[in-house]
């Protein structure tokens, strides 16, 4: 499966998973990321008040750009999420591969979220199943329900306790984890070039997108 195939299997995951990972600048720091389903709740929640209050123009890249820059690195552990993705081979990288790796990995998500947050509709309905996490836990999983004119879309978020609080890190869709769809993708370009061959394949694509071309 090709980073194009992925991309358009998650587009629809990532219209929720931005809903999650972006709100304003403001709102940022009063956010509870004590509790993983609030966490969830409340960003989305802002997100789309937001977007009520003004519509995203899916032609308006610096600032659904901004947007996605300003405000993702709060709630997301993205170094975690490319551990992950990368499986045994994060091991066999040098730590400024590492470091290679986890920038570009985190770009080419903000590609897949921006096109994503031009998607949103402020009607947007989100049903979020009772949970309960316990003080001694350190990963859970938020399931949600998108309400949409055809099927209702499960959506689970996947989050690890941290220092900071709550923070996303992997996205469970129709049954596709997106880790373990990008573990498949990256052992194979490894297999063939090595981790290299990996960081040149990201930056390419990254580069590609970034001039518009999918």
């Amino acid at each position: 499966m090709n980073i194009a195939h992925i991309r358009s299997r998650f587009v629809a995951a990532a219209l929720f998973f931005t809903m999650l990972a972006f709100g304003t600048a403001a709102s940022a720091q009063s956010v509870d990321s004590s509790d993983p389903q609030m966490l969830v709740k409340t960003v989305t929640q802002q997100v789309l008040d937001e977007v009520h209050t003004r519509a995203i123009d899916p032609t308006d890249i610096p600032r659904i750009m901004d947007i996605v820059n300003r405000d993702i690195l709060p709630y997301i552990d993205f170094e975690h999420t490319t551990r992950l993705a990368l499986a045994r081979y994060w091991r066999t990288a040098t730590p400024a591969q590492q470091q290679q790796l986890v920038q570009q990995f985190k770009m080419l998500l903000i590609h897949l979220y921006s096109g994503a947050l031009a998607q949103l509709k402020p009607d947007q309905k989100i049903e979020y199943p009772p949970m309960r996490v316990s003080s001694s836990d350190t990963d859970a999983v938020v399931r949600t329900i998108a309400l949409t004119n055809a099927q209702p879309v499960e959506i689970d978020y996947r989050l690890r306790k941290t220092s900071q609080g709550w923070r996303v890190y992997d996205l469970n869709v129709m049954g596709a984890w997106l880790v373990q769809t990008y573990r498949q993708q990256f052992g194979e370009t490894i297999q063939q070039s090595g981790v290299d061959g990996l960081l040149r394949f990201l930056t390419e694509r990254n580069q590609q997108l970034a001039s518009g071309r999918q």
